[in-house]
């Protein structure tokens, strides 16, 4: 059943043998896996159906450096469903290299492998609708399509790895009926948890304190809890929960919140293939269930270790909408349209510097050289993205030469000085905001340089294109919109050590025997993958162990 908090008597104490507090991907996904079981489960979201400006604002805070880092408002939804119902739809499994500890990334290695997920995501896959679990061109497509670059051949980079998309899937719209029919389930909106009260001996959670923004006040005690609210609101409650522990629950070491980590990405270079533009295919494969599906350049695991670098991938990519000299009339049109394009993405489509009257003059210019394509491209927008159920993902420009700027997006290491902690000020509900200190690292600026280097040299000794970018620039091309969007991954890193992690191989914040975490704040590394897919089947694994301790109790 879904009811809402406004309507809870002030003071009540209310119980559930598994209390999951926070409404996304995670949270949703662990709650479904508990409907029509005989477990009373009790799910807490901030927000409501729809999005609300007074419980967006609960998210505002501060960042130390506004040029590397969104406002903390920005990128997240506070409502049943979360980030789901924003997100680009973008799934991809973590590789096995990126479970591994390697020397030459500090503060690497997860307690488990990527075989401990193998059982759980292709399920995962089905919940985003992102079809089966394949994720490379010859088990997906049969028969094959046409290659990427035809005739590519590198020891360092594959070609055939794949990025499928979910249509996308708005986990509450999608999966709310399930949990409104389920007698066993409660979700209760408006429902914001401001402190998780431990017991006296610091080794429980007895409660968790929820307010209202009309002022109620109620309890909720449970046997299990799961802290599932995003990479940086599970940071912020588990740091401002002090009234047994000054430090906040599961910080003994001082680890909640740092490690924090999003991805690097950017778009850079100008890659001329000197071939029949027959022989590039840049768009997306749609897969016999009607997935779409992308491949990317990615570096393979064998020269990560042998160049001792970073994940990282590439997408042939159009080049810079905002500079007109492009002469494109679809690229100038989405500058013109700006406006109309989400804060989210408009931000990596545009960036967020002001144009000049003469720079707009020019796009206006390039529309009006070739209205046809304009409208045309207009056409399949309205037709492929906005009016369809499965949304065609991205803008694809097919160039009228083989000539094309690289969209890359590349691991970042963990950094223990890169975190997330409490303001002075507080939100209307009295919580401490929190301040955001996003930072990279050398070997961050190492991975993106030995990797562009590498690629570039692997097209010169083809024979088959050339890739041209400064070296010199590339910290400020991975730096220039900053840290990745909705990727806030690390700050209650999983791990078997307290001293360097907050929860255990099975999410269980350490000292803390009935509080887990749910989420992307659970990872130690970042992988070059978006998180949703691998969140998604860590919530799943989490919900067995979470139904194995019930049982056995």
């Amino acid at each position: 059943m879904i009811q809402d908090a406004f309507d809870v008597a002030d003071g009540a104490a209310l119980v559930a043998d598994v209390c999951i507090i926070g409404a996304g991907a995670a949270g949703i996904t662990v709650a479904r896996q508990f409907a029509g079981t005989r477990h009373e489960v009790l799910l807490l979201e901030s927000g409501g159906l729809q999005e609300e400006p007074a419980t967006q604002q609960l998210y505002a805070g501060s960042v130390a450096d506004e040029r590397l880092h969104s406002p903390p408002d920005r990128y997240r939804q506070r409502r049943f469903g979360g980030t789901t119902t924003i997100w680009g739809g973008r799934c991809m499994p973590l590789d096995p290299i990126d479970f591994e500890e390697r020397d030459y990334v500090p503060h690497s290695g997860w307690p488990i492998g990527r075989s401990a997920l193998e059982n759980f995501y292709p399920l995962a896959n089905s919940l985003c609708e992102a079809g089966e679990f394949k994720y490379s061109v010859p088990e997906a497509f049969d028969p094959q399509p046409r290659a990427m670059i035809e005739g590519f051949t590198s020891a360092n980079f594959s070609t055939d790895t794949l990025e499928r998309f979910s249509c996308p899937t708005d986990f509450g719209a999608r999966y709310g009926r399930r949990l409104r029919e389920a007698r066993n389930v409660r979700v209760l909106l408006h429902a914001n948890v401001v402190e998780l009260r431990l017991e006296d001996s610091a080794q429980r959670l007895q409660s968790a304190a929820v307010r209202t923004l009309r002022g109620g006040n109620f309890s909720v005690s449970a046997r299990l809890f799961v802290l599932a609210t995003g990479g940086l609101e599970v940071a912020r409650l588990l740091l401002a929960s002090r009234s047994v522990l000054k430090q906040g629950v599961g910080n003994r070491h001082d680890v909640v919140g740092r490690y924090y980590m999003c991805h690097l990405a950017g778009t850079m270079g100008a890659l001329t293939i000197n071939r029949p533009l027959a022989s590039v295919w840049n768009g997306y494969d749609v897969s016999e269930e009607g997935v779409y599906c992308r491949r990317r350049i990615a570096l393979t695991a064998a020269a990560q270790r042998r160049y001792r670098i970073g994940n990282f991938i590439a997408r042939l990519h159009h080049p810079r909408i905002t500079d007109p000299k492009h002469r494109n009339a679809i690229l100038s049109l989405l500058y013109l349209a700006k406006f109309m394009i989400p804060y989210e993405y408009g931000k990596r489509l545009h960036g967020e510097e002001r144009a000049s009257p003469a720079t707009w003059l020019r796009h206006v210019g390039n529309v009006a050289a070739g209205p046809f394509d304009a409208v045309g491209f207009a056409w399949h927008m309205l037709k492929d993205r906005k009016l369809a159920q499965r949304k065609f993902p991205s803008i694809i420009i097919r160039p009228k030469a083989n000539l094309f700027s690289l969209d890359f997006h590349a691991e970042q290491q963990p950094n223990p000085a890169s975190r997330v902690t409490l303001g002075e000020s507080t939100d209307a509900l009295g919580m401490p905001r929190i301040s955001i200190d996003w930072r990279y690292t050398a070997g961050d600026v190492e991975t993106l340089a030995k990797s562009m280097a590498l690629l570039a040299a692997d097209f010169r000794d083809s024979g088959l294109g050339d890739l041209r970018y400064d070296p010199a620039s590339l910290e400020e091309e991975m730096t220039r919109y900053g840290a990745y969007g909705g990727h806030h991954i690390g700050t209650a890193r999983m791990g078997s050590d307290p001293r360097s992690s907050v929860v255990d191989a099975d999410c269980r914040v350490h000292d803390v025997h009935n509080l887990y975490v749910a989420g992307a704040a659970v990872f130690p590394t970042s992988g070059q993958a978006n998180p949703t897919l691998t969140l998604v089947a860590l919530a799943l694994r989490l919900a067995g162990e979470l139904r194995r301790e019930l049982e056995a109790a």
